[in-house]
């Protein structure tokens, strides 16, 4: 008898294990767990499909969402992964396109295996144009997406073409749609089209907890700085009161130093080019270097040219430097900005 109360206690002890580990496994979407960082996003993913650009904006209540949020490869496509943000998304859900899934396929099979897919948010565009947008049921309000003229709220994989918007914790919905319209509203590159879209989310409402950092990452095949990378644009904004803000001004920065010459841009130095030219490089004190020592004028002679290639590299022009009698427009225009700006603090 003893021996059969304890084989029975044994059983409803097991019964009940039994039934608390069937319990836990019927529910499907846990708590995220504690270190996944929780960022109250919204982002766009996009392509170019004239030069196969691909890139991401994104703005959020976090810092540093540079090196979590987006993820792009040359040839490959990109990739947006926030809310509370599964990390892994990025470097899996570029592999899965490398090998051949589409935008919609990649998504379903990263959603699929993750049972925390009820709160991560996730934009996706692959290099045909496709693009897909999830938001989970328990992403924070209000949240959802936008792909080409296709949208959708919690729960729905939203497909369409060209790029993904998407959102959560926002004031409302009017953010991923200002991302939508100003995205293909825009003309220029790809970059210019992100950061004017992910400026205008922004002004539409943007994140209801506030502003913190925002980051800009644009691939283009050997579109680097000496060619060996595809890292066309790589800003962050890892902390800061008004972090769109700085993301203009740095994107002007940036597409000043790093991009090269659009042969539209290029003029001839003339005789009166020159003479300014010579007159700000024999200024000793402005740069504290005298860059030219000859006869100021208006000759674009070997001399100039030198200590105008010498100039142009001391101010960081370097892969706007020339080899002929033309200058960038752009270039020509800071250089005098500068200039100005230096004689009027002197006063």
């Amino acid at each position: 008898m003893r021996r059969l109360l304890k084989l029975s206690s044994a059983l409803v002890a097991f019964a009940m294990f039994f039934s608390l580990v069937t319990l836990q496994r019927r529910e499907p979407y846990p708590q995220p767990r504690s270190s996944d960082p929780f960022a109250s996003t919204f982002s766009i993913v996009a392509i170019d499909p004239e030069n196969g650009d691909v890139g991401v904006a994104v703005q959020s209540k976090f810092p540093n969402v540079r090196p979590i949020v987006p993820w792009a490869a040359a040839g490959v496509g990109a990739i947006a992964t926030q809310s509370f943000i599964n990390v892994s998304y990025g470097a899996k859900g570029l592999a899965l396109l490398r090998n051949g899934a589409s935008a919609e396929e990649t998504l379903r099979i990263l959603i699929a295996n993750d049972t925390g897919r009820e709160v991560r948010q996730v934009g996706i565009v692959d290099m045909k144009g496709n693009a897909a947008s999830w938001t989970g049921k328990e992403c924070f309000d209000w949240a959802g997406g936008i792909t080409g003229a296709n949208s959708g709220g919690k729960g729905l994989i939203v497909t369409g073409k060209g790029f993904a918007a998407q959102g959560n914790t926002l004031v409302g919905k009017a953010t991923v749609e200002a991302l939508a319209k100003t995205f293909q509203e825009t003309k220029g590159s790809l970059g210019d089209k992100l950061v004017a879209a992910i400026v205008a989310g922004g002004k539409a409402g943007g994140d209801r907890r506030g502003e913190q950092s925002a980051a800009l990452l644009v691939k283009r095949k050997g579109a680097g700085y000496d060619g060996t990378t595809d890292d066309l644009i790589d800003i962050s904004i890892y902390d800061h009161a008004h972090p769109l803000l700085e993301l203009e001004r740095l994107y002007k920065l940036h597409k000043l130093y790093y991009f090269r010459t659009d042969p539209k841009n290029l003029i001839k130095i003339d005789a009166a080019i020159c003479n300014e030219l010579q007159v700000i490089m024999s200024n000793r004190p402005y740069k504290g270097f005298l860059f030219y020592d000859g006869l100021v004028n208006g000759v674009f002679d070997a001399k100039t040219k030198k200590s105008l290639q010498d100039f142009m590299g001391w101010e960081n022009y370097d892969i706007r430097v020339r080899d002929d009698n033309q200058i960038d427009r752009e270039v020509l225009d800071d250089i005098r900005k500068n200039y100005v700006e230096w004689k009027a603090a002197k006063k």
